[in-house]
């Protein structure tokens, strides 16, 4: 976590959510905005990541049942 102050809980804090603690900057439209625009981007990232790797799982998971129905095919017709 980075810290503006190196006392506490004091001053704007950043977390791995980019959530803001001090409640006097928590109202600024600008810092709702500019976190609601970090947020979405984060989703984005994730949601493409694991699209990826579920399509990869998928991919692998159909070659192994396409080599396993070949080799059944070759074994049935020898």
């Amino acid at each position: 976590m980075k810290t503006s102050t190196s006392e506490g809980k004091h001053g704007i804090q950043r977390t791995s959510r980019m959530q803001l603690d001090d409640l006097d900057f928590a109202n600024h439209p600008a810092l709702l905005l500019y976190a609601q625009q970090q947020m979405q981007e984060k989703t984005t990232s994730v949601a493409a990541a694991n699209s990826a790797v579920v399509g990869l799982n998928i991919h692998k998971r159909e070659k192994q049942d396409s080599q396993i129905q070949h080799s059944m095919h070759q074994s049935n017709h020898n």
